[in-house]
């Protein structure tokens, strides 16, 4: 499989002086690697019915477009196994693929009218082996030192839930809507013809009592995946609705942050300079 890389050689945007390391892909065998373990979470894992056409690869258009954050684990493998992967896209590399994947289920309008430079974040995964504390740290770190690097103004990009079981999510949706809306000027939008509303419990009710029966503010918090959870606590937002990915077994929801809005410990943590 040939896959092209914007940078043949990237340079690190993060080491550690231990097994594992982060960094930017540094060729098509490492890209590989990370689709490979893409394909093992999201088809393997979550059931994602995968039409990217390579065996065992999860493989789209706007891959050839972007950067690669992969975790290696130097004693896995000789040179590094890829056991954790995030990919990033820059204003300029969706032009030149046509324009973001967000844009494929929200109205981004609002987002590409924002001054300075987007960086869309997907297709996150990590090993079920190395889901710990500390391979979360190293994707923050990782993607901390690519902002910095790149004077990043606002991030972006589908966080999805897992499952599109809506009555079942109802609760995350709820509260993800009552408690984290972005305001009107960030504001992305499902698209009409996909879109899902992100506060069923409000619209459906047939009584005040069965509301306040099923919905919960901490249920629905302790619904979210930990990493949207991350994103909301150093001052991230939800656009308007939600999106059912049959495809890849989830529901999708617009993340949204704004550099200018990093605010406390969080900030300070999630901006962490590392060498």
């Amino acid at each position: 499989m040939t896959v092209r890389t914007p940078h043949a050689a990237a340079p690190a945007v993060a080491a550690k002086p231990s097994r594992l390391e982060v960094r930017l892909a540094a060729g098509s065998g490492e890209i590989d690697a990370a689709q490979a373990l893409r394909y093992r979470v999201f088809h393997d894992e979550m059931g994602a019915a995968l039409t990217g056409g390579v065996p065992g690869r999860d493989v789209d258009a706007f891959d050839a477009a972007c950067d690669h954050l992969v975790i290696l684990d130097h004693e896995a493998a000789p040179g590094g196994a890829v056991v954790g992967t995030y990919r990033l896209m820059r204003r300029s590399m969706a032009e030149r693929c046509g324009g973001f994947y967000t844009a494929t289920e929200f109205d981004i309008a609002p987002l590409l009218a924002h001054p300075g430079e987007l960086l869309e974040l997907g297709r996150s995964c990590v090993d079920p082996a190395y889901r710990t504390g500390a391979t979360m740290q190293l994707l923050w770190q990782g993607i901390s030192a690519y902002i910095l690097r790149h004077d990043v103004a606002l991030m972006f990009g589908c966080a999805s839930l897992p499952g599109t079981d809506l009555d079942a999510l109802a609760p995350a949706l709820a509260y993800l809507h009552r408690n984290h809306l972005a305001p009107q000027a960030l504001r992305a939008r499902a698209l009409p013809d996909r879109r899902v509303d992100l506060d069923p419990l409000s619209v459906r009710a047939a009584s005040g009592d069965e509301v306040a029966a099923r919905f919960e503010p901490r249920a629905g918090a302790a619904g979210l995946p930990p990493l949207l959870k991350g994103y909301l606590r150093v001052g991230g937002f939800i656009g308007d609705g939600a999106v059912v990915d049959h495809a890849f077994n989830t529901t999708d929801v617009c993340l949204i942050v704004p550099m200018d809005a990093l605010s406390g410990k969080y900030a300070r943590h999630f901006l962490h300079r590392v060498g």
